[in-house]
């Protein structure tokens, strides 16, 4: 690959006050995931501020193999969570990232993996096409004799990490759609607006149907513009800002003349994303103070819930006791502050019993689409997480983001495990509805 030497470029470099603000203590160390993989010292937040720092005072050059240290961070924000010094971890590696995607360039599987994924995924409308395909693969064996021989492990890591992500394909959902407006049960106490994600309402459907039918029976009017698309949560995390910007400003647009009073989300990825509009849109004079009113309005619907308060009675989902563990999503836990709320709705479940696991801050090396890209740091991080999941004796797994759950399954897979895991949601819409789960 090729070596550039030079400087960030003038577009919206790391901050140098925000790097000062590092005082090199290492509280941040030890909760960093790919520190704790890596073992090195450039691959955590102090060793990339160091070379923020050196860059920006030329001693050090932007090249491939500083780029390297920046394209490790999964982005969990654990070290924003743990710095006693208050640094902005988050702006900086988000500032460094498009410096990255600009300036350094790419082998060519790289190139054509990031095209892949940064092309499909955030298009529902795309990925949708693809669905009969995925099927298929998986229902006539193809996917099981590919994965038995390895053929994809020996021509690509990275396609072979993204083909064991794959969740099972449900044709029934091919063609979901919803109303534009979905009346409240009862007298209406709100009206909000719903996000209903890519990867979210292709392979998590029963997610968003669950969430509705929470909101409704909570006197919630639900909106839902045909028009919105992707969230901007896979491009902004890694460096992709034009294609962002351009999805930030469609989400916007789409909600700008519903009249709601909130907006939902229920994967924790998007919601922190979406939170962020008014950074993302910094430059944008026209729609920065537009992105600042849309994330005001922004909750996630564990984080709405709690505070609105239910008005429905749960009934038990089992008729035994059920042993729950809540998996934090980093986005939900560090992102957005969000971890009494989801359990505290399950906890008013009638006959569930929630316990804690070891390291429960630890991200499990989903990160967006870091399992795809950085498949082996991303691979111990889940084995690390199904562990200590594991270990609580738990019989069922709440997780509140897709790119989490699909990590989890598949760590479990890989050790011969299969426990249920559900969305903290649908757990909630059963006990509304008086449905039992085995």
């Amino acid at each position: 690959m090729q070596t550039i030497n030079q400087s960030f470029d003038q577009t919206n470099p790391p901050s140098q006050e925000l790097i000062d603000a590092c005082v090199h203590c290492g509280f941040c160390l030890s909760t960093c995931p790919s520190y704790r993989v890596i073992g090195k010292e450039m691959d955590s937040p102090r060793g990339r501020i160091y070379t923020m720092n050196a860059i920006n005072q030329g001693e050090a050059s932007f090249d491939a193999i500083t780029s390297q240290h920046f394209d490790s961070c999964l982005g969990c924000l654990a070290c924003v969570s743990t710095c006693p010094s208050g640094v902005r971890y988050d702006q900086l590696i988000a500032a460094t990232r498009p410096q990255v995607e600009r300036n350094q360039p790419r082998s060519l599987s790289e190139r054509f993996l990031r095209t892949l994924i940064f092309n499909l995924f955030p298009y529902p409308n795309r990925l949708r096409l693809l669905l009969p395909f995925f099927w298929l693969y998986q229902n006539v064996g193809l996917q099981s004799l590919i994965q038995k021989i390895g053929i994809l492990k020996t021509l690509s890591p990275n396609l072979a990490a993204m083909d064991s992500l794959l969740p099972a394909v449900d044709l029934n959902h091919l063609n979901d759609s919803y109303p534009a407006i979905i009346a409240a049960q009862g007298e209406k106490r709100y009206r909000v607006g719903m996000v209903l994600g890519c990867v979210q309402r292709l392979f998590f459907s029963s997610v968003n149907e669950a969430t509705i039918r929470v909101l409704t029976a909570n006197g919630c009017e639900v909106v839902i513009p045909p028009s919105q698309g992707c969230c901007a949560a896979l491009p902004a995390h890694q460096g992709q800002e034009k294609q962002a910007q351009t999805m930030a400003r469609q989400m916007i647009d789409s909600f700008a003349q519903t009249g709601v009073d909130y907006i939902i989300i229920n994967a924790a990825g998007c919601g922190h994303t979406l939170k962020e509009y008014e950074h993302i849109l910094e430059s944008d004079p026209v729609y920065k103070e537009k992105g600042r009113e849309f994330s005001a309005q922004v909750r996630d619907i564990q984080e709405f819930l709690c505070a609105v308060g239910l008005t429905t009675e749960l009934s038990p989902i089992t008729d035994h006791q059920l042993t729950i563990v809540y998996q934090d999503a980093c986005h939900l836990l560090h992102g957005q502050k969000i971890s009494l709320q989801p359990r505290q709705l399950l906890e008013k479940i009638p006959g569930i019993v929630l316990k804690e696991p070891l390291d429960a801050a630890l991200c499990c090396g989903s990160a967006g689409v870091y399992n795809m890209l950085q498949p082996e740091t991303a691979q111990e991080l889940g084995q690390q997480k199904v562990d200590n999941l594991l270990k609580t004796g738990a019989q069922l797994i709440a997780s509140s983001n897709p790119g989490c759950s699909l990590q989890i399954v598949k760590s479990m897979r890989s050790k011969g495990q299969q426990i249920p895991l559900k969305h903290p949601i649908e757990l909630l819409d059963y006990a509304i509805r008086g449905v039992k789960i085995d």
